[in-house]
């Protein structure tokens, strides 16, 4: 009864696993469901925000701000990597470093210098094994982004294209889809292209001016864009552990199932030779 004995502990590891990953799998429905919640919320401001600067970006008004500088030819650009600070959720953060070094790739076949600012332990783990140097590297932004998490990454990087140290800087996360399709992303944030009005362009009352409204509504954007990709990052990420779990749970059920039918042919195999054994001993007694 070795064998058997070896399947009843097979059954119980894989119940206790299964157990696991269904746990894990409804509280990443639960988290989902929150993050989701937070995208849906970020939209009408970034769309509001959008259509002011659509309607009071002109051509002589660009040249007197420095974000929405055009430049000719692009010789550096910073490129921030989003990914989670933890892993089981498939080939979420897999898919993201892959087209994080893919834009790196195409950038210094063009000709550019590209640097790598990263958030999430994954992302930084894989760079560092590749040894790949990294700017900056953060672990304190959680699953719960926040506004002040979104300028803190790109403040900085707002400066520095200012002075014109960066010629670029482009954002690689996931955008949430749905909880079955969050596909990596790439976004150049800077420098600040004039978003497309949809519908008819509004009327505004402008004071004190558009230039000093401009003034302050950039930088705004700027973050706002940076936030957007935070927030549906981590709901990506969340999107992806549930699917993920609950592949496991199935494929779990699946094992158990196998190893059950396994477990009583085995069951019934000894217990036919043990009454074929019992016959026999009588038989030769007789």
């Amino acid at each position: 009864m070795a064998k058997g004995r070896e399947l009843k502990g097979r059954i119980k590891s894989v119940e206790n696993t299964r157990k696991i990953t269904r746990t894990m799998e409804m509280v990443a429905t639960s988290r989902m469901k929150r993050a989701q919640d937070r995208v849906i919320a970020a939209r009408p401001y970034a769309n509001v925000l959008a259509d002011v600067i659509a309607s009071l970006y002109s051509a002589e008004l660009a040249e007197r701000f420095p974000l929405l500088r055009q430049p000719e030819r692009a010789r550096n650009a910073a490129v921030v990597l989003l990914t989670s600070n933890r892993g089981l959720c498939g080939a979420f953060n897999s898919n993201l470093i892959r087209e994080a070094r893919n834009l790196l790739g195409t950038l210094e076949h063009q000709g550019v210098t590209g640097e790598l600012h990263v958030v999430g332990r994954k992302g930084i783990g894989y760079f560092k094994y590749v040894g790949r140097p990294l700017v900056t590297a953060r672990t304190d932004i959680t699953d719960r982004p926040t506004a002040d998490d979104a300028a803190s990454l790109v403040d900085d990087l707002m400066a520095r294209f200012i002075r014109g140290e960066l010629d670029a800087v482009n954002v690689v996360y996931a955008q949430f889809r749905s909880a079955l399709s969050t596909p990596p992303t790439v976004q150049r944030i800077l420098p600040v292209e004039p978003p497309k009005t949809k519908g008819v362009a509004r009327d505004y009352l402008l004071f004190p001016s558009a230039e000093e409204i401009l003034s302050e509504l950039l930088p705004s954007y700027v973050r706002n864009q940076m936030y957007r990709a935070l927030v549906e990052t981590a709901a990506g990420e969340q999107g992806a552990r549930r699917t993920a779990m609950k592949n496991a749970t199935d494929n779990a059920g699946e094992m158990l199932n196998t190893l059950r039918r396994t477990f009583n042919r085995a069951r019934q195999a000894q217990i036919t030779q043990e009454i074929a054994e019992i016959v026999g001993g009588a038989a030769a007694l007789e």
